[in-house]
C-alpha cells in the first residue's frame, strides 16, 4: 500500500487517521506542523499527504505553497488532500486554486481517507498533474459562477 504523511497539530486527529490509514494497510508517518510536515518529505518521500490547515507556524497553505513550487517533481506531485475544520467555501476553494485534490472538512468519516487515497495514487489514476488540473479548474468554475450577478427578476 501507500506511505501517507498526516500532518495535523491535534495529537488525536493523528492518532484516529493513521489508525484507520494501517488498518486499510497503509504506512503512516506522521508531522505536528508544517515545518515538520516538509522536513518528514525531505526524509521519505510519502505517496500522498493529508495536511490540516489550521497549525502553528507554517499554517497549511504555506506548505502546500511550498510543496506545489518546487521545481522537484518527485515532491510537487505528491497528491496533498486538505484536512481541516475550515469549511467556510472560499477555503475549500482556495484549497482546489492551490493544489489541494480534495478538501475534507472534519469532522469526517476516517474510514473514508483510505478510499479516497486509494483513488488519487492506485496504477490507473490519471497522474497527479492531470488530477490537480482537474480540481483547480473546478474551483475556478465554482468562484465564477457564485462571482456572477444573479439575474434580474422579471
Amino acid at each position: 500500500m501507500a506511505l501517507v504523511l498526516v500532518v495535523d497539530d491535534d495529537p488525536d486527529i493523528v492518532e484516529l487517521i493513521q489508525l484507520n490509514l494501517e488498518l486499510a494497510g497503509h504506512r503512516v508517518i506522521t508531522a505536528g506542523d508544517g515545518r515538520a510536515a516538509l522536513d518528514a518529505v525531505q526524509r521519505e518521500l510519502p505517496d500522498a499527504i493529508l495536511l490540516d490547515l489550521m497549525m502553528p507556524g507554517l499554517d497549511g497553505w504555506a506548505v502546500i505553497d511550498q510543496l506545489k513550487s518546487r521545481s522537484d517533481r518527485d515532491i510537487s506531485e505528491i497528491p496533498v488532500f486538505m484536512v481541516t475544520a475550515r469549511a467556510e467555501p472560499q477555503h475549500r476553494l482556495r484549497g482546489g486554486i492551490e493544489g489541494a485534490l480534495r478538501y475534507i472538512t472534519k469532522p469526517f468519516d476516517p474510514a473514508k481517507l483510505a478510499d479516497m487515497i486509494a483513488d488519487a495514487i492506485e496504477p490507473g489514476a490519471p497522474p497527479e498533474p492531470e488530477q490537480r488540473r482537474r480540481a483547480q479548474q473546478s474551483a475556478m468554475e465554482e468562484m465564477n459562477r457564485r462571482d456572477r450577478p444573479a439575474p434580474p427578476r422579471s
